[in-house]
């Protein structure tokens, strides 16, 4: 795999729990909630396919990146580059 970015570029990433939080919902709640046979069930289940595959994928590139030199910063919300807010 070739990296094109500075390894010494920090890069931010989504951190895994949000992955790990919406799985457990559609795993623990929304699938069981559905007939097992339905097509609302297996649209549901390849969904968590899809969101396991891009947590391993996340997870593989953050290895690599990792072993380049490079690091990564966890992002925990859409707030890192949005002026705080001021109170009243």
């Amino acid at each position: 795999m070739t990296l094109y970015s500075d390894p010494s570029d920090e890069v931010p990433v989504p951190a895994h729990i949000h992955y790990e939080l919406v799985l457990k919902i559609l795993e623990q709640v929304s699938l069981p909630a559905l007939p097992p046979n339905s097509t609302a069930y297996q649209q549901l289940h390849s969904a968590v396919i899809h969101l396991r595959k891009a947590l391993r994928l996340q997870k593989q590139f953050e290895e690599e990146w990792q072993l380049s030199g490079g690091s990564v910063e966890y992002q925990w919300s859409l707030q890192r580059d949005r002026p705080q807010a001021q109170g009243k």
